[in-house]
């Protein structure tokens, strides 16, 4: 009997741990049931500690109950973190040597974010921080990351992400159809979703493409960009096919993107006077122990932004009244921004997802969230422009940079 309840309670310390890390991790769908669970072996190990054991023995049991309460939930997120990536290649059909039928592919490569919750963007983030070595999130504490993850799912209901991007490559596509370009094909791809830039690669050469342009619709140089890159030359496109591959590179040097700003800013400025208009542009951010690795993303994002202020102090805004913020591990914070902008009298604040491709979690739920917190007065009008998403001036941008490279003319 007594190892039996010794046995019972480690049963239940274990399972409760774990199915907590469940309960966290888990769809929406089966959050419940998980939640269920978890409660009832909880409620079953407090039962069993309470009626079996007295005195020393319950001394000892509940240390020895928090310990393996906490191996389970340990366990379960070292489970949770070799959640294997779903997402699988097609299989790549055209024959080596083969040159293809003559036309141009242009594999349209960006951030990607699913739908509906799904960590997996997340965990191989995680693992790619862990093999660098780059501290971001303690393990024991990656199950909540997911339940915040999955909340802000909750509360906006999907993620727009993947749908506005699909209609920026038609926009995009549609473009050079207008010009009589009837043979260049459009493959979209994602790092965080499907089809991957490897994925969308095979496509493409499946389908015979002679010529490969990767549009690269990121803002920085990272190690987002890194990854799809790597992607598509682990592949050995042009060593196997014969098949030249060129990256346009990312946004951050584009005029016409810095301008879409201004005209997004001229077109919402509600009647209100210019002088008494703030504008922010949120970057995302970075920790600085990881500017060391890739400086390349905070300098990029600074260079973009401030020159998008200068246009727009060009363009009539005042310098004061326009700044930058930045979502994560930088200050400002969002919130302090938009106190200062309003104690200058500002009756109203455009703000940006600025380094945002599409709206996404960040643009639908994360940022409003931080301006929410800011104390402002009740009159205040505070304006979420979003990300870039399909507007005309940023599918220019994006062409601007396949253009020199659809002949050849300049490699990176």
């Amino acid at each position: 009997m007594k190892l039996l309840r010794w046995l019972l309670l480690a049963v239940f310390a274990f399972a409760s741990g774990a199915l907590y890390v469940l309960n966290l991790t888990v769809h929406p769908l089966r959050m419940g049931l998980f939640m269920f669970l978890a409660t009832v072996c909880l409620a079953l190990l407090l039962a069993t500690a309470a009626v079996w054991f007295r005195g020393l023995a319950l001394g000892v049991a509940v240390p020895a109950a928090l310990l393996l309460f906490v191996a389970g939930w340990w366990v379960m997120s070292l489970r949770f973190m070799a959640t294997p990536d779903p997402r699988t290649a097609p299989q790549l059909t055209r024959r080596p040597g083969d040159p293809g039928l003559g036309h141009t592919a242009v594999v349209y490569f960006t951030h990607g974010e699913p739908e509906t919750y799904n960590p997996i963007g997340w965990i191989n983030q995680f693992r790619e921080f862990d093999e660098q070595k780059i501290p971001f999130v303690p393990l024991p504490v990656r199950p909540i990351f997911a339940y915040r993850l999955r909340q802000g799912y909750l509360r906006i209901g999907r993620s727009n992400h993947r749908s506005i991007h699909q209609q920026m490559i038609r926009a995009l596509e549609r473009r050079y159809r207008e010009q009589d370009d009837t043979t260049t094909r459009f493959y979209l791809s994602f790092l965080d979703d499907s089809p991957t830039p490897a994925g969308a690669a095979i496509m493409a050469l499946n389908d015979g493409a002679s010529r490969l342009v990767v549009s690269e619709v990121f803002l920085t140089v990272s190690n987002h960009t890194a990854e799809g890159e790597e992607q598509i030359r682990e592949l050995e496109i042009e060593e196997r096919f014969g098949v030249p591959v060129r990256f346009t590179g990312p946004l951050y040097d584009s005029e016409t993107l810095k301008r879409m700003f201004v005209e997004r800013a001229n077109a919402n400025l509600g009647g209100v006077a210019k002088p008494q208009v703030g504008i922010l542009l949120i970057g995302h951010g970075q920790p600085d122990q990881w500017d060391r690795e890739w400086p390349t993303e905070t300098a990029h994002e600074l260079a973009f932004r401030n020159g998008v202020l200068d246009l727009l102090v060009a363009d009539g805004f005042r310098r004061e009244n326009v700044g930058l913020a930045w979502m994560e591990f930088k200050e400002p914070q969002p919130a302090p921004k938009v106190e200062e902008l309003a104690a200058k009298g500002v009756r109203r604040v455009l703000y940006f997802a600025a380094a945002i491709s599409a709206d996404a979690m960040h643009s639908q739920y994360d940022v409003p969230q931080m301006l929410a917190r800011a104390r402002v007065p009740a009159e205040l009008q505070l304006v979420n422009l979003g990300a870039w998403n399909d507007d005309p001036i940023v599918i220019r941008a994006i062409k601007e940079k396949i253009d020199p490279l659809l002949d050849g003319r300049r490699e990176r």
